[in-house]
């Protein structure tokens, strides 16, 4: 058995660690336990916050037991859901959670051999307008906090990424994966729109029945974001790559019985932004306004596989775990 060694910079949680335990020891420049070419043990590595290179807040990357050291392989991301709580510490142990031991990403990570990325992402219980973990409006166009361009601040990690995982012999294909589910899968649909010739596949789930919608307008009324892109290059100072969105790979999914609508609630949307929802797309989830943007992506020739899954609520099964690592394994090469 070899030791490869994270140089300096990075922080390694290494070790079984499903399920973590809340204790875990940090510790600097903590080995890699592999084979020649297998790492031999599930990892989970803290990266530092490094402004500088673009991103204000710290990331972990989980690398499953059994990953290739000499494949190059797909980085999967999914930004951290963990809650309002203006605690940095309580940020981090939920996305600890989700890194290292339950989520959609997680799952598919562990089952596809993939190095995951979930940043620690902040969400302000005080400021609670602004909905980081879901990329509202309020968040993109927030110039305060350190959560200025959250989107990019992730794209400045997943290169960082690149560059510091080639130290322990963990290679990356340019594009990546990202997933989520509820929150995290609303960014996700909303980031593989911003930047859609970055991703290599994407797949959302629990999003309220709302996916963003690569239109400027319905019915002679603007969509601005999250709804559409009508005022995308005012607020990015670039338009949508719709080429490039329409022929991305995309699994969009819902629970026939999902009842958690977020259009309902202050720090997802605002009054316009739910008077547009409920007059435009429709007040029931499942299936009417599922349905209304199946339509609009169809329309707008976007590749989108949109999914229902019966008797289902607001969460996943082994079904839909399984169905995700089906879809994302289709896209690896």
């Amino acid at each position: 058995m070899r030791r490869l060694f994270i140089l300096t910079g990075i922080i390694a949680i290494f070790g079984c660690i499903a399920p973590m335990p809340s204790t875990a020891k940090v510790m600097r420049n903590a080995p890699l336990y592999t084979t020649s070419d297998t790492l031999t043990t599930d990892t989970l590595i803290k990266f530092a916050a490094r402004s500088d290179l673009g991103f204000n807040f710290e990331y972990l990357v989980y690398l499953p037991k059994g990953l290739s050291l000499k494949q190059t392989t797909r980085l999967l991301v999914e930004t951290n859901n963990s809650g309002a709580n203006d605690s940095m510490e309580y940020q981090e142990k939920g996305a600890r959670y989700s890194a290292a031991k339950s989520s959609v990403g997680n799952y598919v990570s562990r089952k596809l051999k993939l190095p995951l990325l979930v940043p620690i992402f902040p969400r302000s219980e005080t400021n609670w307008m602004y909905y980081t973990h879901a990329l509202d409006r309020d968040a993109l166009l927030c110039k305060d906090f350190g959560i200025e361009r959250l989107d990019q601040q992730l794209l400045a990690m997943i290169s960082d990424a690149k560059k510091q995982l080639v130290k322990a012999e963990v290679r990356l294909k340019d594009r990546f994966f990202i997933t989520g589910f509820s929150a995290s899968g609303t960014f996700a649909n909303r980031f593989s729109l911003l930047h859609p010739e970055n991703v290599q596949a994407t797949a959302s789930g629990g999003i309220n029945a709302i996916a963003i919608l690569p239109v400027t307008e319905l019915q002679g009324k603007p969509l601005k974001y999250p709804l559409g892109i009508a005022d995308l290059y005012e607020i990015t100072g670039k338009t949508a790559n719709l080429q490039a969105f329409q022929k991305l790979p995309k699994l969009l999914y819902m629970g026939e019985k999902d009842e958690n609508d977020a259009a309902a609630f202050d720090d997802a949307y605002s009054e316009e932004e739910r008077a547009l929802i409920y007059g435009l797309m429709g007040k029931q989830m499942i299936p009417h306004r599922w349905e209304f943007m199946r339509q609009v992506y169809q329309s707008s020739q976007v590749e989108a596989d949109f999914r229902t899954y019966p008797n289902m609520g607001h969460r996943t099964d082994l079904k839909i775990n399984n169905d995700l690592v089906d879809f994302f394994k289709k896209h690896l090469n």
